[in-house]
């Protein structure tokens, strides 16, 4: 993971159609790392999966999250429109049943 920059946060969840089939995990873990390890825009490049939630306030349906934060909105938009980000939906939207994306702009 690169430095977090506090300019533009983009975090993405995503519901897996199969979440317990180990082959399609591997294969959307694969695509998102080779989209992110050739995005010339991401900053912070992390991967997640929910931990055992210990209280009722954390959400813990979803099958993957990704943070990735920009020096600006307009990296964001690029990363949107570059041929890595879209390689990667095209590889691997068909495993995903839902995604919820929450962008946030630094208050600083």
């Amino acid at each position: 993971m690169k430095e977090f920059d506090s300019n533009f946060a983009h975090t993405v969840f995503f519901w897996l159609e199969n979440p317990d089939d180990i082959q399609e995990r591997a294969a959307f873990e694969k695509s998102l790392q080779k989209f992110l390890d050739n995005s010339a825009y991401a900053k912070t490049k992390f991967i997640g999966k929910p931990p055992k939630a210990s209280r009722d306030v954390v959400d813990g349906s979803f099958t993957y999250s990704l943070i990735v934060t920009f020096e600006s909105a307009e990296a964001q938009q690029a990363y949107q429109d570059e041929e890595p980000h879209k390689l990667f939906i095209a590889e691997s939207s068909a495993l995903w049943t839902k995604v919820i994306v929450y962008d946030s702009k630094g208050i600083n």
